[in-house]
C-alpha cells in the first residue's frame, strides 16, 4: 500500500460546471473516504489557481488513475490537468509505511 498525492487544476470558466456536478463529486469522494482510500482532500484557497489536492492510499499509481477517472469532475471535463505522484510519508500518522 502506498500514499499518492493527486492534484487537480480546473479548466478555465468551469465554475458553473463544478457547481452542477459537485453533489456527485462529493458523493464519489465520500465513498472513497468511507472505505479508507481517500485520506484527505480539498480545494486550494481562493488566492490560488482553481484546483484541489487529494491524498489517496492505494496499491499502485495505476489503481489511483483508474479510481480518479471515475470522479464526476474528471469525467465531465472540468479538470484541465491532473497529476498523480507517489508520496513517501516521513512524518505523520502513517510515517514509515513507505520509507524505502
Amino acid at each position: 500500500m502506498g500514499t499518492f498525492a493527486v492534484t487537480y487544476a480546473y479548466t478555465a470558466d468551469s465554475s458553473a460546471g463544478r457547481d452542477e456536478h459537485r453533489p456527485r463529486h462529493v458523493e464519489f469522494l465520500q465513498e472513497q473516504f468511507d472505505d479508507g482510500t481517500l485520506v484527505k482532500s480539498g480545494p486550494f484557497g481562493p488566492e490560488e489557481e482553481p484546483g484541489a489536492l487529494l491524498i489517496i492510499e492505494a496499491d499502485s499509481k495505476a489503481d489511483v488513475e483508474t479510481l480518479m477517472d471515475q470522479d464526476p469532475f474528471y469525467r465531465n471535463g472540468l479538470v484541465e490537468q491532473r497529476s498523480i505522484r507517489k508520496w513517501n510519508v516521513f512524518f505523520g500518522a502513517n510515517a514509515g509505511a513507505t520509507r524505502n
